[in-house]
């Protein structure tokens, strides 16, 4: 293969169109900072479903590939046939020397284009009630036979890694951890102005408790609830203040946690604001005005949320589960996830000390600083001119 100059780069950038989720502000934050570090050598292809954001702007040595298949429903079917089929016949014809999958996906690539993908969990391999039916177990079983058959596997995490040779027997010298960040928002100071717009936004006052990022079941949303509840008839905090929580409500779902039922049948509902999902823009604000911020997670393949929050120097409290321990270093305390007596101390013992949260507010952020985009884009390319 061609190396360093004039080298042709396919990457699959179809998540762009999801901002709000966490592959979405990947693929986001992966290509505007690779088009303000690239060397415009080579040639760089997107592979899109739709259209990109209109105020994104891409250099000269950019191209992007618009297409869908004849299935047009946003679902499984036409998922599998974009990322299976559609796609590769695509890159083929382009004939790209390196294609770059950010998310773990079917893509299988036949010739001589090399294929990295990034993968940023095995969710449905370890939790198996994931795959609720026939076309989510078709789809895993074609990730899986397509991570194995790519020439590098890179990870968001060490524990992904772990994950990866221990359960689906990817040999260790094909996969390269490569730490991801969060979006340039959350690096931001938030103003006096902005706080107050939020807040006034949501009917909340500073100082109040903060948890969510998913409703999914193993997020432990529903352990954040219990201790909340032994904190309050144990009267371990003086005006223990509101529990605020975000992330999409999606009681319908079988993997999802009914938070409205949930706070119902505990009689908890006037003292626990559900805020459902809440746009990026409001985020900063929301972790800058909370007491801190509690996050005991099950899984994770690395944990957007506490370094969102570790970005605005707010204290963080999260699970000793999977890759959290890799995000929040030394500058998060920890919690076990499965003990809500132990949530709850550990709440109790950051919310009566306010130098505990100063101190963790300094870590915090000097953890966070250990996370670059910059630094993830360099990763990346090193490899593909080295694969």
């Amino acid at each position: 293969m061609k190396k360093n100059k004039n080298i042709v780069i396919g990457i699959n950038a179809s998540f762009i169109r999801k901002p709000n989720n966490g592959i979405g502000q990947v693929t986001a934050n992966f290509l505007k900072t690779l088009a303000r570090i690239t060397n415009h050598e080579s040639r760089i292809i997107l592979y899109l479903e739709e259209d990109l954001p209109r105020d994104f702007k891409l250099p000269k040595n950019f191209e992007k590939r618009i297409f869908l298949p004849p299935w047009k429903r946003d679902d499984l079917i036409r998922k599998i046939w974009w990322e299976k089929y559609s796609l590769p016949k695509k890159i083929k014809k382009d004939k790209c020397d390196v294609f770059l999958s950010l998310y773990q996906c079917p893509t299988i690539l036949e010739g001589d284009t090399k294929h990295i993908m990034l993968v940023h969990d095995i969710v449905p391999k370890l939790f198996p009630e994931y795959l609720d039916n026939s076309r989510k177990k078709h789809y895993w079983q074609l990730t899986e036979y397509a991570i194995a058959r790519t020439d590098k596997v890179l990870t968001v995490s060490r524990h992904t890694e772990k994950d990866l040779i221990n359960y689906l027997n990817i040999p260790a010298g094909k996969i390269t951890p490569n730490y991801i960040d969060v979006d340039e928002i959350y690096k931001k100071s938030v103003s006096q102005k902005e706080s107050a717009r939020v807040l006034k936004k949501y009917k909340l006052k500073p100082g109040y408790i903060l948890a969510g990022g998913g409703m999914e079941i193993r997020k432990n949303v529903e352990g954040v609830f219990h201790a909340y509840k032994f904190m309050l008839e144990r009267g371990l905090a003086e005006d223990l203040p509101p529990l605020v929580v975000f992330g999409k409500i999606l009681p319908n779902l079988s993997l999802a946690f009914d938070a409205e039922n949930f706070l119902k049948v505990l009689n908890m509902t006037k003292k626990v604001r559900l805020l459902d999902m809440v746009p990026q823009k409001d985020m900063p604000a929301l972790y800058k005005n909370s007491s801190f911020f509690v996050y005991p997670s099950y899984y994770e393949g690395f944990g957007m949320p506490p370094l969102e929050a570790m970005n605005q120097g707010k204290s963080v409290i999260v699970s000793k589960n999977s890759s959290l321990p890799e995000v929040g270093g030394d500058g998060v305390l920890y919690c076990q996830a499965d003990d809500i007596y132990d949530i709850a101390m550990v709440m109790k013992n950051v919310l009566s000390n306010p130098q505990l949260r100063e101190d963790l507010s300094r870590r915090a952020k000097l953890q966070a600083e250990k996370f670059s985009w910059e630094r993830f884009v360099k990763k990346v390319l090193n490899i593909v001119n080295e694969i």
